[in-house]
């Protein structure tokens, strides 16, 4: 991805955006890991083309709903355990894409409680659709 694919992301999108959605979920690849859920922070940006964000009647069928983005999230979390943030990301991030007028999203994971000594650890992806 070249710098003038985000700068036209930045002109011809609205960013929409969830910020600390913290859900207990089933992760993580060690042993203490297993058995037992964590806290994981979602943060989640859709880019969407003001074409398909640019309500006219002020009615909510005329954007994409937050609502999407959080059922997402927790449907894949209903699946039960997985090993690995990457791949949570990775799945949360093209299903996200997938949506049609969704043009780029940025997706980070973050468990909270790991360490003791910092704040999280975590993923971020970001994913574009080819083409205008």
């Amino acid at each position: 991805m070249h710098n003038t694919d985000l700068s036209n992301l930045a002109l011809r999108c609205r960013r929409l955006f969830l910020r600390d959605h913290v859900l207990d979920i089933m992760i993580g690849a060690h042993a203490f890991e297993k058995g037992q859920p964590q806290r994981v922070a979602f943060n989640v940006e859709l880019f969407v083309p003001y074409a398909h964000s640019t309500p006219q009647s002020d009615c909510l069928a005329e954007v994409v709903d937050y609502d999407f983005v959080r059922e997402v999230i927790a449907r894949r979390v209903r699946v039960g355990h997985i090993e690995l943030q990457e791949t949570l990301c990775d799945q949360l991030a093209a299903e996200l894409l997938a949506h049609p007028q969704v043009q780029a999203v940025r997706l980070s994971s973050c468990k909270l409680d790991v360490y003791p000594d910092c704040a999280g650890v975590g993923v971020e992806v970001f994913l574009m659709k080819e083409g205008p």
